[in-house]
């Protein structure tokens, strides 16, 4: 019998997920989350085989990646399976180097969502076509690849945020933020903030908010 927690900040889809894996025979939903904080306390308590990892959970608490990279810390960590909406590069890479085992969009098949849920169970990567052809893609051509603090701060400047508002933010000086968008226009051949906007978007170097 497979153990499964499920970690997503909405009920219904909680619900949804819980009657599809509970038509499959050898899977055991042991737990729920509603924020990613529990989901770490939960896999420690309940010790489940396999965590459906949502990435967004409501404002101001941990991410799911956050959640991923305790949860795998953990003396016989579960596996985790990264369960999402999100498909931006951005986003795919931080799960995979969080230590999650797979990455599934929400849209999946009941029938790929169980496999990957087997797969992932038995210790092997589990990922949507879309998503390994996505990683494949990247690791032929690879991108520029901004550090987390340049990511952190360019996500900020697409939210609106003048240097002097990142600077507290961030708890950075001003000069600080200035470097780092800097580094950023060079790696991404921009030279305006709406330009290095636009190219990291286009590129799914930005994390969908």
């Amino acid at each position: 019998m497979i153990r499964l927690l499920l970690a997503d900040d909405h009920p219904i889809v909680r619900a949804g997920l819980r009657a599809v894996l509970a038509a499959e025979p050898d899977f055991e939903v042991v737990g729920e989350a509603e924020t990613a904080e529990r989901a770490v306390e939960l896999a420690r308590s309940l010790a489940p085989d396999v965590v459906l990892m949502d990435l967004r959970f409501r404002a101001g608490g941990m991410h799911g990646n956050e959640a991923t990279a305790a949860i795998t810390a953990l003396p016989d960590a579960p596996h985790v399976l990264v369960l999402t909406t999100y498909d931006t590069d951005a986003d795919i890479l931080a799960a995979v180097e969080s230590g999650a085992m797979g990455y599934l969009l929400k849209d999946a098949p009941p029938e790929d969502l169980a496999a990957a849920v087997r797969t992932a169970a038995a210790g092997e990567s589990a990922l949507a076509p879309r998503i390994a052809g996505r990683l494949m893609s990247r690791l032929r051509d690879p991108l520029p690849t901004l550090s987390r603090r340049e990511g952190e701060v360019l996500e900020l400047v697409a939210d609106g945020l003048s240097n002097q508002q990142i600077s507290k933010t961030l708890f950075l000086s001003q000069a600080t933020v200035k470097s780092h968008l800097v580094h950023i226009y060079a790696k991404l051949g921009a030279d305006s903030r709406t330009s290095a906007v636009a190219t990291a978007t286009t590129r799914g170097l930005l994390r969908r908010r």
